[in-house]
């Protein structure tokens, strides 16, 4: 369907709202989901998964096998700055397998990329760098803007320690949430730009969507302000 966003990159801080957003869409009927945010079966592509798999195999090597650890330190930091590059390289990997295998399914899907990068790790500037130019041909950007106080506080309420690896329920302690995303580059990286993002030579569509006060903790209210976005970005995707 040429009336669907392909690919749709999904940016934000920490429980700025990007799970619940998706969560929104993924539970609006298929047809009501095309026609209101030009958006067909969603494939999900997010980092998340990937670094808690990370995790949990080093603390096995730690553990089990009384083995060094091979991406993690003891207290969940990575060992190296460039394990978070890495991660994109593997978004961009993931989405070059996902489309093999879906020939015949491209038309009616949009992919939703998800992640989150602070300063203190390289932040967009650098992760943007390792997204392959097969994932930003025919992509849009959606930032949810939030203070890192918002984060903290949403963080905060989210966090179910019986379900740490949960996509909705995650959470990191306030003194790494404050180390890894009190500083965050987008709006720096986004400085001057208004309609289009210049990312590896590709201009990438975009909108900030600002998340103050908090649109995605009530549905009533989140439904009507993404219609208003995902419209306002659809009108320069279409362009």
């Amino acid at each position: 369907m040429a009336n669907l966003f392909k690919k749709i990159i999904l940016l934000g801080r920490p429980a700025s709202g990007k799970s619940e957003i998706i969560n929104y869409i993924k539970n609006t009927p298929d047809k009501e989901r095309e026609e209101r945010f030009h958006i067909g079966k969603l494939k999900e592509i997010d980092d998340f998964p990937m670094l808690w798999t990370w995790f949990e195999e080093d603390d096995i090597l730690e553990k089990v096998f009384n083995k060094p650890r091979l991406h993690s330190t003891s207290d969940g930091y990575f060992k190296e700055e460039y394990l978070w590059h890495l991660l994109i390289e593997k978004i961009s990997l993931d989405y070059k397998k996902a489309t093999r295998d879906m020939k015949d399914k491209l038309d009616i899907t949009t992919f939703l990329i998800e992640f989150s990068r602070g300063s203190e790790h390289g932040g967009y500037n650098e992760a943007f760098k390792h997204l392959s130019p097969e994932l930003l041909e025919d992509a849009a950007l959606f930032y949810v803007d939030v203070t890192f106080e918002e984060s903290l506080r949403k963080n905060r309420k989210r966090f179910n320690p019986e379900k740490p690896d949960s996509i909705l329920e995650h959470g990191l302690p306030d003194s790494k949430l404050e180390k890894m995303y009190k500083e965050v580059d987008f709006h720096e990286f986004a400085k001057g730009a208004t309609t289009h993002l210049n990312i590896n030579g590709f201009n990438i569509p975009f909108v900030i969507f600002n998340n103050i006060p908090s649109k995605t903790d009530d549905p009533n209210i989140l439904g009507p302000a993404l219609d208003e976005e995902l419209s306002k970005l659809w009108s320069i995707y279409n362009k």
